[in-house]
């Protein structure tokens, strides 16, 4: 597992779909997710900083694990498949883990509020994780042929799903991708 951050979210200029950004917390590569505008905002409250008068549905999840004596580990995005990411939020219970199914945007949504890390297992970085060209902000390439975590090679069919991806990134407004936000 790579632990990641959360880098921005962006939103593409062509259909205005939100994507988060996660970056890897040693290096420069990036893992783009595609997210629902409710997640998206939901995320972008608690980085910002900002005050809401209600607590919102992932401050809500937050309050109902505390009440039941359990705490938020981590979260793992744990799986990519048919375009569609997996995600899993850790739980310490009893003196124990519990790993509860989730996707990526709410396990990212809770983790920060709550402040925990973020992971994504290696192979999900194999599948979707790019490299930009720190002056165009563009990918660096599309990988020719890419070893999934299992030792397999990612078959051409998938690949052609995930060159999705890659356009998808290069419809996003990355000007600015190394300026942080307040």
């Amino acid at each position: 597992m790579i632990e990641m951050t959360v880098d921005s979210i962006r939103v593409s200029l062509m259909n205005y779909q939100r994507v988060v950004i996660l970056k890897e917390k040693m290096t420069d590569r990036y893992l783009p997710i595609w997210i629902g505008a409710a997640e998206a905002d939901a995320i972008a409250v608690k980085l910002q900083g900002v005050n809401v008068p209600r607590p919102m549905t992932h401050d809500l999840l937050n309050t109902i694990v505390d009440a039941l004596g359990a705490s938020v580990n981590s979260i793992i995005v744990s799986d990519l498949q048919n375009d569609t990411f997996y995600a899993k939020v850790v739980l310490n219970v009893d003196g124990g883990q519990m790993e509860v199914d989730s996707r990526p945007s709410d396990a990212i949504a809770l983790a920060v509020r709550v402040d925990v890390p973020i992971y994504a297992e290696e192979g999900v970085l194999d599948k979707a994780g790019i490299l930009l060209d720190k002056e165009t902000g563009k990918p660096l390439s599309e990988p020719k042929e890419i070893e999934g975590a299992d030792g397999k090679q990612v078959s051409e069919e998938e690949m052609k799903k995930m060159s999705a991806f890659y356009d998808f990134i290069n419809s996003l407004d990355l000007e600015d991708f190394d300026k942080r936000k307040s």
